[in-house]
């Protein structure tokens, strides 16, 4: 016989559950979110099982999706699988959320809503890029702002020969893809930085068009330039910051702390990227514990935290901070976690037989509270046709006296705003008769002393009853030496030879009962009896390990030999015998560990021992030791009956001083083949007294051993005889223990065969109950180990004693040992329960002792259960779990810690011994006196305003006794954290909101809140809120400035020395009015100007103001959000008009006279000159031009009688220093009335002999030359050159 590998319960039951009617179960579904390649055919998966097979449905974004319809849709035979055909079609015509449906006569299952979506890779939008120019040291970020793409794309930075621009501690690519330079250098110069946008999905790549960097050197600009550069500040990317050293501050994120949100599960990446110079170095710690490191890493040059598989444990407060060598700067990040709904105990389904009842439980998690929603065959339970077997409570359902065909398909659905989990569970209700799974006859082998299983797998509805019997005898209990499990395996603790045999196993229900039979066989254990011992060898010499095992004869033993753990060596010089392991002329190679292993089918055994080889004297020239040679010629002298002398002759030392003699013996009456150490001799000595046992054939042999080692054994010795006597010595480890509540079984260990003394060996057992007069009853037993006692008293003393009895006679008169019969279950309980009660949460139970008699065995304690009824606040009982205290020993008392204040509880007490428990005493009720409250549920702050806000709170979840009241502190708290007077406050308990007035505005507050009881007040909890800042708080003031050629007018805003807030953005709104109240009706058409506002106090130039205008300008404050935090007041600019010594010429009367006259003088001359050539003369003003023809001035046009247009080439070259746009357009201001048109900005020129041309030519020259004139406002170096 041999053991068998049997199929898993599990797979026999899926196996029997195939021929069983059984609603559908979905198999394989897709995922929830599926993308989908447009290039390929649409896969979609829905497979179920049930019998009989489930046929299938879908339904589109919440409506039936007939696929016979559609001639692109095509699902599989016997599945619900869809394959649609988008050849020639657009995927995105196939887009939605699918459900699909699988039914049979038995339930409907449904799948998981599965939203299928088209892959996209959108184009980059068209747009130009400038040259960004940037001044060497400060910091810059080049954005890359890629398309939004399904799934989201990869972003990598290369140049335009595909190669990616090198990443280090200052310069880094964001998680947003955009490219980020703590400090510029001149080498970053160039002209191909490109952001490149890989889509998975499709394995497409998009590029976005190269932007090119200027980096310059300002050292090598004139101080004057340079300022008047940072100041209109055209230019340049960025507000003007010097190209020194500086302290770190943060790009990404802004401001001192920000907020950010993961899912429990997900990847948690945070990130801070400073600027600097020197660069700064990013660190990380987390403020509230340690770093996960098991599951975090950073990336980006340790400006990036990721944390995998995030857990409830993540979330509070993270720092980075930056550091150089000239400061730090800190970002706090806090971190919340949420969770979209995850699993603790999904629905199982449930085979229930007809009159059953069930549970299907849903058990989820996560933040928010998911809400669970029951469906049945696909249909909420709440529009399915009523019930009255079921009740659903919460995340519950309760099937209750269920009947024949009403199997059905539920669905538990727990969904937050993060997501949803599905689950189907059926519940078939089926009447069968049992059938057992486990194959017939099995054969279970074991060693002794082990556990043995015995399965007995089985199925039915109602689930069957298993029983247990032995060689077709009475039933096995389910006690020591058996445990039988749920799932009908019959356990043997200890194994012994004396279970061997067949065992039944029966499955019993209403509907019939089957039976199996296997077999147990408890086999001997393997064990080395001879184990290898020690070896020193010389070399060259022959060294033999020995190993003699014993083993069970049924089974086949392997002997393995092993060197240093590993194989041994394959050379012939190894001689591997059935006991023995022989290598012949050993070398230094051969030293180490030599182990056997003896291995059976069951078990296995092994043992090891060291060779060492040592030189031998024919190597070296002299003779070195060796182990000694076997003694010789072994004679037995003074042969006596219980003794003998025991002579021989030592053989060669071997240059190693013989240390000692160990004499050995074999008894070959009772253990032939077996040597035993009988005893030790000097290594001077060639004698020994040898004392002997009655009955034992022996021999004997001796061996010799020196330093190196022991020698070979001696020849034995001629056999010698005793004769048998009666025993000398009676079994030992006598007890008496009772297993069932009448008997006492007496049990001892067995004397070996040399201890028998004689043949006939036997016990005399004797007993007799202690304490009462009566005679000691005896029998007499062979070959056992235990005798059982029947009839007795339950639990009473009884004396016992084992002698041993041979065919010679009795052995020496034993002792007696006390035993205790059998135990039983108490038949009383304690009385007198009292209950004092310490405090709130503290009482003392008093109870009187069980009597002896009727605790019925031995006295193990008392258990005290005790459980809280409810709340002396509530009516009605709201029983908690039961807890439950053992106090051992023989006590009288205990004490009930953890209780709770203010509520009813109820106990009773039961007394215990080694049998089980007795009866509980009657419950006994009290209660716990009043305590401190639990803290307020919640505080909450609202409506906050400058000096007021309202405080709403929730009374505490644990009142512990009867409110008295509340107490409210609250201090001011300043920028730098210092606490400010306490101002303290009381509430009656009916009170659950107060108005707080009188408060100073854009203050932050600290609010303190307990509730209280007439025991004292109970836990803090705190808030903080800040009132709103003033209107007119901080100061915002203006002052106009002009020149020649522009009106300006700078504003100031100074905030309050304290904010309660981080400001991020200053918006100026500019509106352009009549001087003159009141202000034009209509809508106004406000212009605004944002600068950043991270520095606090702000001075900001408006530029292109009219002169005598006024303007009204508001400011706006605005925080990291871009939420409205603060407003100014409206403040009023008026510029003046243009000053008295820049005279209007065109408004003075001489001027006026003067060109009247010099235009009738043009008049006249013109009239002379049309008469002199219609006579066909020259005037002398047209004979001077034909002899000095000036190239400047063209002549008129014959083809159109019109004057050749002037061009002052000079005047209208680009000055140094300007920029031509590429479109060839120039911006004008939005005013016509400029200087320009009055004749005194550069495009109005006089020429040589004072005449004004541009009075006639300018404007032509404007439309002529515009295209080569910047489309910017005019630069410092534009500037300056028109004030020379």
């Amino acid at each position: 016989a041999c053991s068998l590998l049997f199929l898993p319960f599990d797979l026999m039951l899926a196996n029997v559950l195939l021929t069983l009617p059984q609603p559908p179960t979905i198999t394989h579904q897709s995922p929830k979110d599926f993308i989908i390649d447009p290039r390929e055919n649409i896969l979609i998966y829905c497979e179920a099982k049930g019998k009989p097979h489930p046929s299938f449905s879908w339904t589109r974004n919440g409506t039936h999706f007939d696929v016979e319809k559609d001639s692109k849709v095509l699902m599989k035979p016997s599945s619900g699988t869809l394959v649609i055909d988008i050849s020639g079609e657009k995927a995105e015509a196939y887009e939605g959320i699918y459900q699909c449906t699988a039914r049979n006569e038995h339930g409907t299952a449904v799948s998981n809503n599965i939203f299928i979506r088209q892959s996209r890779s959108p184009l980059w939008s068209k747009e130009r890029k400038e040259a960004i120019m940037v001044q060497v040291g400060v910091s810059l970020v080049l954005q890359c702002g890629p398309p939004a793409g399904l799934p989201p794309p990869i972003i990598f930075w290369m140049d335009n020969n595909f190669q990616r621009l090198p990443q280090n501690t200052r310069v880094s690519q964001a998680l947003n893809g955009d490219l980020y330079f703590s400090n510029v250098l001149l080498d970053d110069t160039r002209n191909d930085y490109i952001c490149y946008a890989r889509f998975p999905h499709t394995q497409t790549i998009q590029q976005k068009q190269p932007i090119t960097v200027k980096v310059l050197d300002m050292d090598a600009i004139n101080e004057t330039v340079a300022a008047l550069y940072n100041y209109t500040n055209n230019l340049f990317v960025g507000e003007y910051s010097p190209s020194g050293e500086r302290r770190p501050s943060f790009m990404a994120p802004l401001g001192r702390s920000s907020t950010q949100m993961a899912l429990r599960g997900g990847v948690l990446e945070l990130e801070c990227i400073a600027e600097g110079l020197p660069t700064p170095e990013v660190s990380w710690y987390k403020e509230s514990g340690d770093l996960p490191s098991s599951r975090m890493s950073f990336h980006n040059f340790q400006k990036t935290l990721k944390i995998a598989d995030v857990m409830e444990a993540d979330a509070g407060d993270y720092r980075c901070t930056a550091k150089n060598s000239l400061g730090s700067a800190h970002h706090t990040i806090k971190v919340n976690v949420k969770a979209a709904p995850f699993w603790i105990s999904a629905p199982r389904n449930l085979i229930l037989a007809p009159k059953e009842t069930g549970i299907l439980t849903c058990r989820v998690s996560g933040d928010p509270k998911p809400q669970i929603a029951w469906s049945v065959n696909g249909v909420p339970i709440k529009d399915s046709p009523k019930d009255t077997s079921r009740k659903v409570e919460d995340d519950t359902v309760i099937l209750s006296d269920v009947q024949t065909g009403s199997s059905a398909v539920y669905q538990c659905n727990a969904s937050n705003e993060f997501g949803y989990l599905l689950a189907n569970a059926f519940v078939n209700v089926l009447a069968e008769a049992p059938r057992v799974l486990t194959p017939p006859n099995n054969v279970y082998q074991v060693i002794t002393n082990n556990p043995a299983f015995l399965d007995c797998a089985s199925f039915g509805s109602p689930i069957p009853t298993i029983t247990w019997f032995k060689d077709s005898q009475t039933s096995i209990l389910n006690r020591d030496p058996y445990v039988i499990h749920n799932n009908g395996t019959l356990e043997i603790n200890v194994a012994q030879s004396l279970n061997s045999g067949k065992y039944t196993c029966i499955a019993s229900n209403n509907l019939g009962t089957r039976e199996n039979h296997v077999y147990l066989e408890v086999k001997e254990p393997t064990r080395i009896l001879a184990q290898p011992e020690y070896m020193v060898v010389q070399r060259n010499r022959k060294a033999v390990f020995e190993c003699k095992v014993k083993h069970d004869p049924t089974l086949i033993p392997t002997m393995n030999w092993l060197k240093d753990n590993g194989e041994l060596p394959d050379d012939e010089r190894f001689l591997v015998d059935t006991d023995s392991l022989t290598i012949n002329e050993v070398t230094e190679e051969d030293e180490g560990t030599y182990t056997c292993v003896m291995n059976t089918t069951l078990d296995q055994d092994s043992a090891s021992a060291m060779l060492t080889v040592v030189v031998s004297g024919t190597d070296t020239g002299f003779s070195s030791p060796e182990e000694p040679d076997p003694p010789t010629d072994l004679e037995l002298t003074d042969q006596r009956e219980r003794s003998v002398q025991l002579t021989w002759i030592p053989g060669d030392e071997h240059n190693s001083p013989t240390q000692k003699f160990l004499v050995q013996y074999e008894d070959l009456l009772h253990q032939a083949g077996v040597w035993h150490n009988l005893t030790e001799e000097e290594g001077t000595k060639t004698t020994a007294h040898l004392d002997l046992s009655p009955y034992a054939y022996y021999s004997f042999r001796v061996l010799a051993v020196n330093h190196v080692g022991y020698s070979q054994p001696s020849q034995p010795s001629r056999q010698y005889r005793t004769n048998p006597a009666a025993p000398d010595v009676n079994p030992t480890d006598v007890h008496g223990v009772g297993t069932e509540h009448n008997n006492l079984v007496i049990s001892w260990k067995e004397l070996t065969g040399l201890q028998s003394n004689g043949p006939g060996l036997q016990y005399k057992v004797n007993w007799r109950q202690k304490d009462v007069e009566e005679d000691w009853l005896s029998e007499t037993v062979a070959n056992a180990s235990k005798y059982v006692v029947s009839g007795t008293p339950t639990f009473v003393p009884y004396e016992v004693k084992v002698q041993a009895v041979n065919d010679y006679g009795n052995g020496p008169a034993p002792e007696a040992v006390v035993g205790y019969s059998g135990e039983d279950v108490p038949m009383s309980a304690p009385e007198s329960v009292q209950v004092l009660v310490q405090n709130g949460t503290l009482a003392e139970v008093h109870w009187e002792p069980v009597l002896t008699s009727m605790v019925r065995g031995r006295l193990q304690g008392y258990k005290v259960s005790y459980w809280r009824e409810r709340s002396l606040h509530q009516a009605e009982a709201q029983q908690e779990e039961q807890q439950v205290l053992l106090f051992s020993g023989n006590r009288t008392d205990g004490r009930l810690p953890g209780l709770k204040p203010y509520s009813l509880y109820t106990l009773n007490i039961r007394v215990v011994n080694g049998k089980g428990e007795g009866p509980p005493s009657p419950n006994h009720n009290f209660e716990t006196p009043e305590g401190v409250p639990g803290p307020p549920s919640f505080l909450r702050i609202k409506n906050t305003d400058m000096d007021s806000l309202t405080l709403e709170w929730g009374p505490p979840q644990d009142n512990n006794g009867r409110l008295t009241g509340y107490t409210l502190k609250y201090q001011p708290v300043n920028s730098s954290n210092e606490l400010g007077p306490v101002e303290e406050m009381m509430f009656p308990a009916n009170e659950t909101t107060v108005i707080l007035a009188d408060l100073k505005y854009s203050t932050r507050y600290k609010f303190y809140f307990n509730a209280k009881t007439i025991k004292g007040s109970g836990p803090t909890i705190t808030e903080e809120a800040v009132t709103i800042m003033d209107e007119g708080d901080g100061m915002f003031t203006s002052k106009v400035f002009s020149n020649k050629t522009f009106f300006s007018a700078y504003t100031s805003y100074h905030p309050p020395k304290y904010l309660p807030f981080s400001i991020h953005t200053f918006c100026l709104s500019i509106l352009t009015f009549s001087p003159t109240p009141p202000f034009p009706p209509g809508k106004e058409d406000w212009t605004k100007e944002c600068v950043n506002g991270s520095s606090g106090s702000q001075t900001h130039l408006i530029k292109g103001l009219k002169p005598g205008t006024s303007y009204r300008v508001r400011l706006v404050v605005k925080d990291h959000s871009e939420a409205t935090i603060h407003s100014t007041e409206e403040l009023v600019i008026t510029l003046p008009a243009m000053k008295s010594d820049q005279v209007d010429l065109a408004t003075q009367g001489w001027f006026i006279g003067l060109m009247c006259a010099i235009a009738l003088l043009i008049l006249v001359l013109l009239i002379i000159c049309f008469i002199k050539r219609n006579k066909g003369g020259k005037y002398p003003v047209k004979e001077k031009e034909d002899a000095h023809q000036d190239p400047e001035i063209q002549p008129m046009k014959d083809d159109d009688g019109t004057f050749g247009e002037y061009s002052d080439t000079e005047d209208h070259k680009p000055l140094k220093g300007s920029r031509t746009p590429s479109n060839g357009t120039v911006k004008r201001d939005d005013s016509d009335d400029s200087l320009v048109d009055y004749g005194e900005g550069g495009d109005g020129q006089f020429n040589e002999d004072g005449s004004f041309i541009g009075q006639y030519s300018g404007k032509k020259e404007k439309d002529t030359h515009e295209g080569n004139e910047s489309s910017e406002a005019p630069s410092p170096v534009n500037a300056m050159n028109s004030f020379v």
